[in-house]
C-alpha cells in the first residue's frame, strides 16, 4: 500500500521521463540524418527504464528515511513543500507551547489565589467561632459576615472572568445610584471607623455599562479605600465629565501607595508593601476591578502620595459604544 501511494506521489516524475523519452524518439525518427533501428530504440528504452527505476528506488529510500527521522530537528526536507510544512509545524508547536505555558501559568495563578483565599476567609470564620464561646456582639458579627460575603463575591467574580462575554448586559447606568448603593453596603464600616464620606455626584450623569459588574468594581474600590484609610479619615466620591470621557473619582485620605508599587497595583496577585505590612491581602481586588473595567470598555487609573491620599478614577470614554457592539453581535473581549 505504501509503495502504491509512493508511485502516485511520484507520478509527475514518471510522466516527465515518459514525455522526455517520447520527444527524443520522435525527433530521432523524424530526422532523416539519424537512423534508429528497432534494437537501438529498445536498448534506449531499457536504459531509460533502469534510470527511472534507480531514481524511484533512491527517492523511495529517502522518503522512508525522512519518515523515520521526521521528529529530528535537523531532518532535511525532501522538497520545498515539505520545508514549508516543516516550518508551519514548527510554528504550530511553538504556538502550542506558548498556549500550554499560558494555561499552566493561569492554573498556577488560580491555585495561588485559592490558597490565599482560603487563608483569608479563615480569619473571619475563626472570629465567628470565638464569638460562639463569648457574648456575641451583633455589630462584630455583621462585620465578619460582610467580610465573608465580600471574599465569596470576589471568588465568584474571579471564576466568571474568563466567561464574561456570556454574562453581561449593557444598560444606561446612573453613577449616583450605584455609588450610593455601594456606600450604603459599607455604612457600618464608615460608622465604626468614623470615616467621613463626601459625595459630589451629578444625578444626571449616565454611563453605558453592566450595572452588576460596575457595582462590583465600585464596591471593590470603596472596600480598598476603607481598608487603608485610618479612623476619622475621609473618602470623597465625585463625578466628572469632559469632552472625551466621563469619570468616577474616588479619593481617600489613607496611607497612600509607595511610588515603586503604584505601577503594579493592578497586576494579578500583587499585594505591595501595604498589603504585606497592614493586613493580609489576596492582591486580587484591584486586578479584578481593572480586568472587568477593560472588558466593559472602561479603565482605571491611580495616583497617590504616601501618607496623604490615594485617588482612583474609572474612565468611561465617550468614543466607546457598548450598545453598538451588542447590535453587531460582538461582546466585550
Amino acid at each position: 500500500m505504501r509503495g502504491w501511494r509512493f508511485l502516485q506521489y511520484e507520478l509527475p516524475y514518471l510522466v516527465l521521463f515518459a514525455v522526455a523519452y517520447m520527444i527524443i524518439a520522435i525527433v530521432s525518427f523524424t530526422d532523416p540524418e539519424t537512423a534508429w533501428s528497432r534494437e537501438t530504440f529498445l536498448y534506449t528504452l531499457l536504459l531509460m527504464l533502469l534510470l527511472v527505476a534507480g531514481f524511484l528506488v533512491h527517492r523511495y529510500l529517502r522518503n522512508v528515511h525522512a519518515i523515520k527521522h521526521m521528529q529530528d530537528e535537523d531532518a532535511e526536507p525532501l522538497s520545498l513543500e515539505a520545508e514549508a510544512y516543516q516550518e508551519a509545524i514548527a510554528a504550530l508547536e511553538k504556538e502550542h507551547i506558548r498556549a500550554l505555558n499560558s494555561v499552566r501559568a493561569q492554573q498556577n495563578e488560580y491555585y495561588d489565589f485559592i490558597l490565599s483565599w482560603f487563608h483569608e476567609i479563615k480569619t473571619p470564620i475563626s472570629v465567628l467561632r470565638l464569638m460562639q464561646q463569648t457574648e456575641i456582639d451583633p455589630k462584630s458579627l455583621e462585620e465578619e459576615l460582610s467580610r465573608i460575603e465580600h471574599y465569596v463575591d470576589q471568588a465568584l467574580y474571579y471564576a466568571k472572568l474568563d466567561s464574561f462575554n456570556q454574562d453581561y448586559e449593557i444598560r444606561n447606568c446612573t453613577l449616583e445610584q450605584l455609588v450610593k448603593d455601594a456606600v450604603r453596603t459599607h455604612s457600618k464600616t464608615f460608622i465604626s471607623k468614623r470615616i467621613r464620606i463626601v459625595l459630589q455626584l451629578d444625578p444626571a450623569l449616565v454611563v453605558q455599562s453592566d450595572p452588576k459588574w460596575l457595582q462590583f468594581i465600585i464596591h471593590q474600590l470603596i472596600t480598598n479605600s476603607l481598608k487603608y484609610t485610618p479612623d476619622q479619615g475621609e473618602i470623597t466620591v465625585a463625578t466628572r465629565s469632559t469632552a472625551q470621557e466621563k469619570q468616577l473619582v474616588l479619593r481617600d485620605s489613607g496611607i497612600g501607595i509607595e511610588p515603586k508599587d503604584l505601577p503594579r497595583i493592578f497586576n494579578r496577585g500583587f499585594t505591595g508593601s501595604n498589603g504585606r505590612s497592614h493586613m493580609k491581602s489576596t492582591g486580587m481586588g484591584l486586578y479584578l476591578a481593572q480586568a472587568l473595567s477593560n472588558k466593559l470598555g472602561h479603565y482605571i487609573t491611580a495616583t497617590s502620595a504616601v501618607g496623604a491620599f490615594t485617588e482612583m478614577v474609572i474612565h468611561f470614554p465617550r468614543n466607546h459604544d457598548p450598545f453598538l457592539q451588542v447590535v453587531k453581535g460582538v461582546g466585550p473581549d
